[in-house]
């Protein structure tokens, strides 16, 4: 085999748990999280209010959460809803990330 074909399919793995671990390394985002797995489906707004947050800031942190595919957005008119992207969430810490540093260990 060739090892640069493996290096750099290995990379694409760290950049794509990198941005991950990046969006779970807030407080905030965390905290939206939290929310997202206690109540289901949640509007934007309804999620200001729990969070004391203007829109546009929870704008942000919705962002970088749906760009990490941690949550999962649907738009019903001018209202958007968030809930938790459950296999993504749950396979964070699964095989999926663990075949990465613990080949031996996967099927």
């Amino acid at each position: 085999m060739n090892r640069k074909n493996i290096e750099h399919s290995t990379y694409d793995k760290f950049s794509e748990y990198e941005m991950k671990f990046k969006a779970l390394g807030d407080k905030k985002r965390l905290e939206v999280l939290y929310l997202l797995c206690q109540h289901g489906k949640v509007c934007v707004c309804d999620l200001c209010d729990m969070l004391e947050m203007p829109q546009s800031k929870l704008s942000y942190h919705l962002k970088i959460l749906l760009e990490a595919n941690l949550i999962q957005k649907e738009t019903k008119g001018t209202w958007s809803y968030y809930e938790i992207n459950k296999v993504e969430v749950s396979g964070l810490l699964s095989e999926k990330l663990c075949c990465i540093f613990r080949p031996e260990d996967c099927c």
